[in-house]
């Protein structure tokens, strides 16, 4: 029995140690991209630290367990406030969307839109045969924007706000301009940028970046970033562009990837300002992405 034993610990030990190896690892993007992809996992792993060193201190392994509790509970309150720690509420509302290049509801996703109001929209995947579609909103968003794309089209801004001369910009993935809000007597200036990232290692997500923060390093003053990210937002690829934009997060963050399961859709798109704001999901309206409604605050 006492072999029995410890065959278990050193199988439960083993499994937690493995566990809390891929929980690091998520940590490491800064080092390898490869670290990033598992940060998309950190909630789980988080969780299965969590069960493990339950089953640790059951089998005797009181030390090892309790640290991993310790871990699991910081990393998973982590990982548990982003889902639901509300962001305070702004004056300017945007309404972020990757529309999916082959969308077949285009007309109800134009009704979301008319039917939220909002300030901003910033699109991803949008065809260059969807100008037509974005030209039927300019009665309520007539300063538009449309940067080219791969196969699956490019980014674009539509906005209520006058756009500051000669600042409009196009990147891979990005499009951007500043625009003037405010009022009459208090007039202020900021970015609007829209981005649509890479898929993660192995593919080409962490070059992406790479190429846009010189881009985004030239934005100045106040901005507001959203997009479709590809990544969590607390990855080192997402962190290193809204750290140079000097922006934060909107919350809480949301599943909006419904393209692999409705039931565990992926938190991959995000919106940011200056000082954050609060954002809640929209229907999918033919994509594969939920949209996002936000209130941003500069």
């Amino acid at each position: 029995m006492e072999d029995e034993g410890r065959i278990w610990q050193q199988l439960i030990g083993g499994a937690l140690g493995l566990s809390i190896l891929a929980l690091a690892a998520g940590y490491l993007g800064w080092l390898h991209p490869l670290g990033d992809s598992l940060s998309v996992g950190r909630g789980l792993a988080a969780a299965a630290v969590l069960v493990l060193a339950v089953f640790a201190s059951f089998a005797g392994l009181r030390m090892a367990a309790f640290v991993s509790m310790l871990l699991a509970m910081l990393t998973g309150g982590q990982v548990l406030l982003a889902y639901t720690w509300p962001g305070l509420p702004g004056s300017y509302t945007l309404y972020q969307k990757n529309m999916l290049f082959r969308n077949a509801e285009l007309s109800v996703l134009a009704k979301d839109i008319r039917d939220t109001h909002p300030t901003i929209v910033t699109l991803q995947e949008v065809l260059p045969e969807n100008r037509a579609w974005m030209e039927t909103l300019t009665d309520i968003l007539p300063h538009q924007l449309l940067c080219p794309g791969g196969r699956v089209g490019g980014p674009a801004i539509l906005t209520q706000l006058p756009v500051v001369k000669r600042t409009e910009v196009c990147g891979p993935g990005l499009a951007a301009m500043q625009v003037v809000g405010g009022t009459a007597d208090n007039p202020e200036r900021f970015w609007i940028v829209s981005v649509h990232l890479h898929w993660p290692w192995p593919y080409q997500q962490a070059d992406h970046v790479q190429l846009l923060l010189p881009i985004l390093d030239k934005f100045q003053g106040p901005a507001v970033m959203a997009g479709d990210f590809n990544m969590v937002r607390w990855a080192n690829s997402v962190k290193r562009m809204s750290d140079i934009l000097g922006v934060k997060a909107a919350g809480p963050m949301t599943g909006s990837y419904v393209g692999l399961s409705g039931l565990l859709p992926l938190p991959i798109d995000h919106v940011f300002s200056t000082l954050g704001g609060r954002v809640a999901p929209r229907p999918a309206a033919g994509s594969d992405h939920l949209g996002l409604l936000a209130e941003v605050a500069l």
